[in-house]
């Protein structure tokens, strides 16, 4: 399957679960503000209107399974669209990252949404204050890694100075750290931010 394939695919999927969203939204709000009334009315049980007190839980657990599929049908997206040019390894890195953004983002506004008006505001903010909060140093490096590996100032085997380690090899590039090896053999995890602050010297490049 080629790349296009993919990506009209991948975008054919979130138009559909955006849709999808949409209607069952729909319905479940035709349910709980007229449908509950018919129901209670047609069969003459006043005890089907008890069912409106538990309308927000159920639109909690819809909106947090509905927005996490859609969430992760747009990482997706983005790792079919940037895979044939940058590689699974940094195209995996950007969907990792957007499912961490959207989780956050997908929690906030549900928050606010519930709460409504002004108080809706405030929550929601607070807790996508929260949620970066908690997750600031992990996206931090995630996104110098993610820098590093479009930019790829340096690659596997080539021999650099970097973050005070001089002439080590480069093993490995990932999102949170990249693996160097000394002299000695000894192996070091170097955190991508620290990378991205500091200079790099390349003292010979691999011929691959």
């Amino acid at each position: 399957m080629s790349s296009e394939e993919g990506l009209g695919k991948a975008l054919g999927r979130v138009i559909l679960y955006a849709i999808l969203v949409a209607i069952i939204m729909g319905i479940l709000q035709w349910f709980f503000t007229q449908g509950v009334d018919l129901l209670a009315k047609t069969t003459g049980l006043d005890g089907f209107l008890v069912l409106k007190d538990y309308a927000v839980y159920v639109y909690i657990i819809v909106l947090l399974v509905l927005g996490w599929i859609v969430v992760n049908v747009i990482a997706t997206m983005f790792y079919v669209m940037l895979k044939p040019k940058y590689g699974a390894s940094t195209a995996a890195a950007v969907r990792s990252m957007i499912r961490i953004l959207g989780l956050g983002a997908l929690l906030a506004g549900i928050a606010g949404g519930i709460a409504g008006g002004v108080a809706g505001v405030a929550l929601g903010g607070f807790i996508g204050l929260v949620v970066g909060f908690a997750t600031q140093q992990v996206l931090g490096q995630a996104v110098a890694g993610m820098f590093i590996l479009l930019a790829r100032p340096f690659k596997i085997n080539d021999v650099v100075d970097v973050a005070g380690e001089t002439e080590v090899t480069v093993k490995d590039i990932s999102t949170l750290f990249t693996v160097v090896q000394r002299k000695e053999g000894v192996e070091v995890l170097i955190p991508s931010n620290m990378i991205i602050g500091s200079k790099i010297v390349i003292r010979h490049r691999s011929p691959k």
